[in-house]
């Protein structure tokens, strides 16, 4: 179960994410790096109760950043993008 949990980081409320949600009937989520589509799949219909119909992944290339003349780099991270059945939704600010 601890697994599940740590599967799972946050879920991307960005405008694109916003849009797929209302259009298409996918939530895409800050997953972990070594999690595959199994896991995220399993570990979304468990905590939601939903019925996930695909998982589709990609890896984040963390951003190249500048501090003057030193240069690092932000954590690289992976996205995964959940497609729900029909009738599924799953709500992130009920009470708001």
């Amino acid at each position: 179960m601890a697994k599940e949990r740590s599967i799972l980081k946050r879920p991307l409320l960005t405008e694109k994410s916003t849009s797929l949600q209302e259009h298409q009937n996918q939530v895409a989520f800050e997953v972990d790096r070594d999690a595959n589509k199994i896991e995220i799949k399993h570990a979304i219909e468990t905590r939601f109760d939903v019925k996930v119909k695909k998982v589709r992944t990609m890896n984040m290339l963390g951003k190249l950043k500048r501090m003057g003349r030193f240069e690092g780099r932000r954590s690289a991270w992976k996205k995964a993008i959940v497609t729900l059945d029909k009738d599924q939704t799953i709500e992130f600010f009920e009470n708001v």
